[in-house]
């Protein structure tokens, strides 16, 4: 770099990436922490999340929604299942594809950590005001378009 380039962190934008980052790295740790007790980590969380949601998603649309590859769906799930949380179900129309659906147990654990997870958000954002939450919240998801629409480019 020469003496007239100025650096990345004299940028505002620059602050504002690192901010974000860092925002949403120390709030994993904190739900990591929060999670502990029921023995379930964010990336289970996210998983039991969107089967509540989306009872009978399949696994290549749940890793779409997610933003992950198909093995670390593979890795996670057999897991899951085996705890007793999930099912997989084959598809009635179409026997490639596998269903996935919450157990009575998951179902219980998921709200469970629902509640500690909006707890624990409710904690970090509370001294927000609601319409500086929601102007965060529009910005990230215009970021998120643009960052999704590079990856579709890539495709």
């Amino acid at each position: 770099m020469n003496k007239n380039q100025s650096l990345p962190w004299d940028h505002p934008r620059f602050r504002s990436w690192i901010a974000v980052a860092r925002a949403c790295q120390l709030m994993q740790q904190s739900l990591t922490r929060s999670l502990a007790d029921l023995d379930i980590k964010p990336p289970h969380l996210d998983i039991l999340v969107n089967l509540y949601r989306f009872e009978g998603i399949s696994q290549q649309e749940l890793a779409r929604k997610l933003l992950v590859g198909r093995s670390n769906m593979s890795m996670l799930l057999p897991q899951m299942e085996k705890r007793g949380l999930l099912v997989r179900r084959d598809d009635e129309r179409d026997k490639r594809v596998l269903r996935l659906h919450l157990t009575p147990e998951g179902r219980k654990l998921t709200e469970q950590a629902m509640v500690i997870q909006t707890g624990l958000i409710e904690r970090t954002l509370s001294a927000e005001p609601i319409e500086q939450c929601m102007a965060t919240a529009d910005s990230m998801e215009r970021i998120i378009g643009v960052l999704l629409q590079d990856l579709r480019d890539e495709d």
